[in-house]
């Protein structure tokens, strides 16, 4: 089988569509690049989350509202991101850490992550494990899926596989 190929255009409309057999294959090979490739995957998964969560109606009886169940895989991205963060950011060159944002109530929690294509920044509602942020918030709005999809389209491009143990 053919891996489809992920530039940018590709990630972006994987990123705004809705076709899993794609996603997958794009985590897929964002694994395959170690560890910047993880980061990258998890920065997608929480953006991508925390955007349809917003639009997100209905639910599931007894599993709870879609909505709901965004905010929590965009939880279990944050985890995962802070995670491999926390062993590799030093080696990555990745700036990140958490903050406050004393004017949401609710989800104040802030954790911000600087990668080459700008800052981004994800509203918690309880802080992850994770270092403090030494830096401040850089006020550009709506622009984290764009910043993202171009990483994970420059982590596919210029990043080799590596081989997981």
């Amino acid at each position: 089988m053919t891996e489809p190929s992920f530039d940018l255009a590709t990630v972006m409309a994987t990123y705004g569509g809705s076709d899993g057999k794609r996603t997958l294959a794009l985590f897929e090979e964002l694994q395959a690049r170690g560890p910047i490739g993880i980061v990258a995957l998890n920065l997608f998964r929480a953006c991508k989350n925390s955007e349809r969560a917003k639009t997100y109606r209905g639910g599931i009886r007894g599993r709870g509202s879609y909505r709901s169940m965004a905010y929590d895989r965009k939880g279990w991205a944050i985890d995962n991101l802070c995670s491999v963060l926390a062993e590799h950011a030093e080696a990555l060159e990745i700036a990140w850490g958490w903050g406050v944002d004393c004017d949401t109530t609710g989800f104040n929690q802030v954790l911000y992550v600087e990668i080459a294509t700008g800052q981004v920044s994800f509203h918690s509602p309880r802080r992850g494990a994770g270092p403090d942020y030494a830096g401040e918030w850089d006020g550009v709005r709506g622009q984290a899926s764009t910043r993202i999809c171009c990483f994970v389209a420059d982590i596919l491009k210029f990043a080799p596989e590596v081989a997981l143990g």
